[in-house]
């Protein structure tokens, strides 16, 4: 009775909605009578402008504009930069289908960029290659920061990971003010910019610095997203202070502040916690419960972070930062695969448990001088860290009649550090001619770290008369990694829209790695006994000088580039082994090239195309003709005849969005072809002990297609955005096992389902389904075919009413199919927050629960070309937690948020 209720009560709301639905449409033409596309198109309330509905006209200057119908005084207004804004004023309000055939916009007679002489902006503006965006049109909650704004606009997608999309271009990077906030990937910017102070946004393609300087176009499919910030707003500070406890002992804090004005910005981030949230997030509902639910094992850990920028004067501006951050992870572990052979199959059972931790300091800092004709880079770098663990494993494999193979335990500890330090110089002059220009850039790493561990080992094999192995061990790595890196570059314009590059790039590099291994002695108590089979020290050195020359076409429409430049390289590999010194000298002469195209079929319809080969080289364990005996059920041998592995990758996307229907979708294809792909050729012994070597081999590829289709309907308060989207892709992947090639044929289908339904600033409700499927076929294999799925479901509510609480949950099932006995196929996870903000919005009190069935699980599948693996973890489980939070929001405009304001007048979401 219930669902026939619920059912009549929607199929009624939905009939009246219909009912009261109108729209008004119409054609825009400019004085020549041609269309004008990409006008906005908007209605407003007579007596305080709140903002009813908008659109966008089509290629043909068409548009249709769908609204509840209106009793009171209307605006309607078509605004284009460049022409005359026309508005008309319905006194009565609208209540019906209202066509007003062509409607004329007369021009400024200016060719400008941007010419606005009205009283109010239009939600929406395009303005050459930017989509600009009015923050002040688009209604949030009083408290939303910048994802929530983001997520009200059209075309704009974000993921369960926080992933951007603007009418599907991936987003990878956001800027304030047309600088980096914190990070230049936006994610600080994202949860903890208030968007009471966000006057626009605005999205255009993604560029580097020097195509910034020098006014290329963009040669990626990034967009890049600029936050601006209202003028009365640009000078205060704002932030958040966390702190929380809870059951068995579990913690949490947070801190972000960020003082700024017109030319400077300062900036202090941190967090502590012992519930796997490594990192920094600041999620207003869930905190920190979605990032540990995503990690295996109990992680405590602290980070500290101080960014900086300054304007020093119009030309020049500095930026830096420092991290401070560690962590400490407990980790356990079990596992049992099934591993293929030509012949037959075996399995392994397997444990392990360890403890360990890293502490880091990061730091960097940017001098960026922009001047008329001359841009000057220097940006220097440097990490240091510190790392150790403890840890015990253990192993024992089968045949098939289920009699023992082989067994393996060991346990070890270690500690280690590292150092590295590098820097980016690049000085740009540009001359008489636009497009033309001169670059240099100049950059370094130097990197060095070292690690002592303790061992013990015991191996024993059960089906011949192989000696057990018993190693008790003391081991010091040293690695060493050093690059230098020149490139130059003259670019000369041929035409208005041709442009020819010619230049070079030099590289240097050396890596070593330098591995002492000493064993016990029993006598002498210490470990004095030098390991000469185990010890060894292997060094890469490569040189290359490329000569670069590239094309350009640029029209309106179309962008194209050709780049292509030939490596010219010596690679040398030297390594002892066995107190032996082998040398291996390689020379190469091989082409890079790159193709890219970008085609504007319509400023809502885009064709991306980029095609690049590449070549990569062999390393000196692989080319050395050394046996590694330093695992005793793996023994690996170098090939001194391997062939350098190229690879083909294609990858073309089509991407559409459509303003008056509120619907977009994207489709891209991508794949990679390799030719003389380096595999690892493995022969078993009676025991199942692997001895293997690198061999070259044809055939290997992979591609895969995706889809992304997505839409907004709204009426009065109701807003529901829902979307599809589909992965396939598929790897086939020849290879060599037990002196017999084989190949396996991996397909992987990844559909989901998601939909956002929002009742004003009052209730939230997202449900999505996610489907994961994956079946690999083998050839020349004991097993033809082996394939698991896996379901995933997802509810998040969140209830802002009554005012000032907030209701919290998330819940998750999972499944996974055919997973091994023992190991739990499905679970549920739910967590719950219930908050209540207080004194004048400033103190939020927060209690929540992680886990609250306690059924949180880590078991999963893997599927690879020669096992399936079926693995489960420790997991963070079930705790209670009570925190509280203080914001501080102060601003030059005052305290009062426009975002309040925004609430209380604006009817549209």
């Amino acid at each position: 009775m219930k669902k026939l209720i619920t059912l009549f009560t929607i199929i009624l709301f939905a009939t009246t909605s219909a009912q009261n639905s109108v729209r008004i449409s119409g054609t825009v033409l400019d004085s020549l009578k041609q269309p004008v596309e990409a006008a906005t198109v908007y209605l407003s309330k007579h007596r305080d402008s709140t903002l009813v509905d908008y659109t966008m006209t089509d290629m043909k200057g068409d548009f249709k504009l769908p609204f509840n119908k209106l009793s009171e005084p209307t605006v309607l207004t078509i605004s284009m930069i460049g022409y005359k804004e026309y508005k008309k004023v319905f006194m009565e309000g609208i209540e019906y289908n209202l066509d007003l055939k062509e409607v004329v916009l007369q021009s400024y007679g200016n060719k400008l960029d941007e010419l606005v002489i009205v009283a109010e902006t239009p939600p929406i503006r395009v303005k050459k290659d930017t989509l600009e965006f009015n923050a002040s049109s688009f209604k949030v909650r009083p408290d939303a920061n910048l994802e929530e704004l983001l997520k009200n606009l059209p075309g704009v997608q974000i993921d369960e990971e926080n992933k951007i999309t603007v009418n599907g271009k991936p987003v990878n990077e956001i800027l304030v003010n047309g600088k980096p906030f914190f990070n230049e990937d936006g994610i600080v910017a994202l949860e903890n910019l208030p968007a009471e102070i966000i006057k626009k946004v605005q999205v255009t393609d993604k560029k580097t610095k020097k195509e910034k300087f020098t006014g290329e176009r963009s040669r990626n499919d990034d967009a890049s997203i600029n936050i601006t910030i209202d003028e009365d707003k640009n000078k205060g500070h704002f932030g958040r202070i966390t702190g929380g406890y809870g059951s068995d002992e579990h913690y949490e804090s947070g801190v972000f502040i960020n003082t700024f004005n017109a030319r400077r910005k300062l900036s202090l981030i941190g967090s502590a916690n012992n519930i796997n949230a490594v990192g920094f997030s600041m999620d207003k509902v869930f905190d920190n419960m979605r990032t540990g639910r995503s990690r295996g094992g109990h992680t405590e850990s602290r980070m500290l972070g101080l960014n900086f920028l300054e304007e020093v004067s119009e030309r020049l501006k500095v930026n830096g930062s420092y991290d401070y951050n560690f962590a400490e992870t407990e980790q356990s572990n079990k596992s049992n695969s099934i591993k293929f052979l030509p012949s037959g199959q075996f399995s392994t059972d397997a444990s392990s448990s360890s403890l360990g931790g890293n502490e880091g300091h990061r730091g960097n800092i940017s001098l960026d001088y922009t001047g008329e004709k001359d841009a000057f880079y220097f940006s220097p770098n440097f990490s240091k860290d510190y790392t150790y663990s403890t840890g015990n494993s253990k192993q024992l494999s089968f045949d098939e009649k289920g009699d023992r193979l082989n067994s393996s335990e060991s346990s070890s500890s270690s500690k280690g550090d590292g150092v590295n330090y590098g820097s980016v110089t690049r000085y740009t002059r540009k001359f008489k001619r636009k497009g033309q220009y001169f670059s240099a850039q100049l950059n370094h790493s130097n990197r060095s770290s070292s690690r002592q561990t303790l061992r013990e080992s015991l191996t024993q094999f059960y089906q011949s008369d192989k000696a057990n192995d018993w190693r008790r061990q003391y081991r010091q790595d040293y690695l060493a990694s050093d690059s230098y890196g020149l490139s130059v570059e003259y670019n000369q314009p041929i035409t208005d829209s041709l442009t020819l590059s010619m230049g070079v790039e030099w590289e240097s590099r050396q890596d070593i790695n330098d591995l002492k291994v000493y064993n016990y002695n029993e006598v002498l108590e210490d470990y004095s006994d030098l390991n000469v089979l185990e010890t060894n020290r292997y060094e890469d050195v490569g040189t290359t000088i490329a000569p670069v020359m590239g094309i350009t076409l640029s029209k309106n429409k179309y962008f194209l580039n050709f780049h292509t430049k030939i490596n010219i390289v010596k690679n040398s590999a030297k390594a002892l082994y066995d107190a032996k010194w082998y040398n291996l000298d390689k020379h190469y002469i091989d082409p890079a090239v790159t193709m890219v195209m970008n085609y504007k079929v319509a400023k809502d319809k885009n064709f991306f195309g980029i095609y690049s080969y590449n070549v990569n080289y062999q390393n000196a364990s692989q080319l050395l003709d050394i046996t590694d005996v330093s695992n005793p059920l793996s023994t690996m041998v170098g090939n001194p005849d391997l062939k350098p592995t190229g690879q083909h990758n294609v990858n073309v996307s089509y991407r559409t969005y459509n303003f008056q229907s509120r619907m977009g979708y994207s489709l891209s294809a991508n794949t990679m072809i390799y030719n003389n792909s380096i595999v690892s050729s493995v022969v078993y012994d009676e025991d199942k002990k692997a001895i293997s070597t690198y061999q070259n081999i044809q055939g290997n590829y992979q591609w895969g297609v995706s889809g992304d289709w997505y839409r907004t309907n709204k009426w009065g308060e109701h807003s529901l955005r829902y979307g599809l989207t589909m992965r396939y892709s598929q790897t086939v992947s020849n290879g060599y096992i037990d002196g017999s090639t084989y190949t396996a044929n991996s397909s992987t289908m990844r559909p989901r389902v998601y939909i956002t339904y929002d009742y004003g600033n009052r209730i939230s409700l997202k449900p999505s389904y996610n489907y994961f499927y994956r079946t690999t076929q083998y050839d020349r294999f004991s097993v033809a075919k082996a394939s698991n799925f896996t379901h995933r479901f997802n509810l998040e509510t969140t209830s802002y009413w009554p005012e000032n609480i907030v209701f919290g949950n998330d819940f998750a099932y999972n499944y996974n199919s055919q997973i091994s006995e023992g190991y739990k196929k499905d679970f549920y996870m739910w967590n719950i927050s219930l908050a209540y903000t207080f004194y004048k919005d400033k103190f939020s009190a927060k209690v929540k629960v992680y886990d609250v069935l306690n059924q949180n699980t880590s078991s999963f599948r893997t599927i690879d070309p020669m096992q399936i693996v079926d693995s489960e973890s420790l997991v963070l489980k079930r705790y209670v937690m009570f925190s509280l939070t203080y914001k501080l929001n102060e601003f030059a405009g005052g305290k009062q948020g426009r975002n309040k304001k925004r609430g209380n007048k604006m009817g549209f979401r």
